[in-house]
């Protein structure tokens, strides 16, 4: 926690809070350390990406500080679908695939929170949802829900154009249903969530204190965190991973040291844990020092999410790349096989390209290296029948294709 400040005034201001109820009783609980609370993932990939880590940095934050976070994953919702920021209906899964996205979160998450006896909690809804009896629950809690208040709610005017199905508008019920159990199974008296949630959320609220009584503590906070992070949790390519068979350290590194020039130390103070006064330093920062300052934001996340060895490699491998050094090793790679040459041993720059990734397909490869956008171990490449042998390609070759996408290209016997 910053030293001279409560850990409410810390997040406001690292900019993390956007609405809250009953701010005084919030303020008051996490400051003493005695909000037990809750935030919700859909469990629809066996790994977090970085949409998630300003959830899994505030947990930190508030754990330290004394309180007690529950990891709620979506086992029961996950099977109906979160409509909300969507324009189609989610695909199904099976009990198998959640459970094992459900393990997999797990151990991410202990990266960042501590599990065990009075410390941090994961629980999955599918243990109260999945056994419920249909006509019981829509006596029970369906006639605490207004269908015209629900209908008003963002998350589903915005589907309605397109069409809603019956199974999504359970949604907000089956949420707000979520937190009148962690209530009452375990004392959860606080929920945290993003921005596009706080309909679903102030349902919960509203629920608890319909069933329980006004006096009930069921508080709310929405973050900046779903805007923000599923802008940050995107590139061209598809989702940053943390998991590093996914996305590798390195990948995680640059994607980081890639952010605007304009992001950089709102993500500074979102996500890490250096002390406001230092990143305030660095409003003043221009120009190469911007730079730093990105280079300071992805070694910390990296350190956070694989390690600082990890840390340590990436930015080694990023100054070896960019700043003229000769240790490559941990820049990303592809190996070519025998059948990917050609009967003469020889593989054509397109070749090279279209096979490691770097482009789509040979046309895509024909014009960037037209437009002057590939080098090959730092020489630009005009011919688009440039070859290379697996003599040379044993030895390995640094191919960029613009400023932010490399590869080593390899080949081994």
């Amino acid at each position: 926690m910053e030293q001279g400040m409560t850990i409410f005034e810390e997040l406001q201001k690292r900019g993390l809070l956007a609405q809250l109820t009953d701010e005084q009783e919030i303020k008051e609980l996490i400051n003493a350390g005695k909000a037990t609370f809750y935030i919700g993932f859909d469990p629809t990939a066996d790994s977090l990406h970085v949409g998630h880590f300003m959830a899994l940095c505030l947990m930190k934050r508030l754990q330290e500080a004394g309180n007690r976070p529950i990891a709620l994953i979506g086992g029961g919702t996950g099977m109906i679908g979160d409509p909300s920021g969507r324009t189609d209906m989610r695909q199904m899964m099976t009990v198998e695939t959640i459970e094992h996205n459900c393990d997999c979160f797990r151990k991410q998450m202990s990266r960042f929170i501590e599990f065990g006896e009075d410390k941090a909690m994961m629980v999955n809804n599918a243990d109260w949802l999945l056994g419920l009896n249909y006509i019981d629950f829509i006596r029970e809690i369906g006639a605490c829900f207004s269908v015209n208040k629900m209908l008003s709610a963002e998350c589903y005017k915005q589907r309605m154009e397109k069409g809603l199905s019956f199974l999504e508008f359970n949604y907000m019920i089956m949420q707000s249903y979520d937190f009148l159990e962690l209530y009452k199974r375990y004392g959860c008296n606080m929920q945290f969530g993003g921005d596009d949630q706080w309909s679903n959320m102030l349902g919960g609220t509203e629920l608890i204190r319909k069933k329980l009584g006004k006096d009930a503590y069921a508080m709310t906070i929405t973050l900046l965190l779903n805007s923000e992070g599923k802008k940050m949790g995107k590139t061209q390519k598809g989702a940053v991973w943390l998991d590093p068979d996914k996305t590798t350290p390195y990948e995680f590194y640059q994607y980081w040291r890639n952010v605007g020039d304009a992001d950089v130390l709102k993500c500074l103070r979102m996500l890490t844990f250096l002390p406001l006064a230092q990143i305030d330093e660095m409003d003043h920062w221009e120009g190469s020092r911007l730079n730093e300052a990105k280079d300071i934001l992805a070694y910390e996340l990296t350190g956070l999410v694989h390690g600082q060895d990890e840390a340590e490699k990436a930015r080694k491998g990023a100054q070896a790349l960019f700043g003229g050094g000769s240790d490559l090793a941990q820049i990303p790679s592809y190996e070519m096989k025998d059948e990917d040459f050609q009967e003469d041993g020889t593989m054509d720059i397109l070749a090279v390209l279209a096979k490691s990734g770097l482009c789509a397909s040979r046309s895509e490869a024909r014009r960037a290296v037209e437009q002057g956008g590939v080098t090959v171990n730092g020489e630009k490449i005009g011919d688009i029948k440039q070859a290379y042998t697996k003599e040379q390609l044993g030895a390995g070759i640094l191919v960029k294709r613009g400023k932010k996408n490399f590869k080593k290209v390899t080949y081994q016997q």
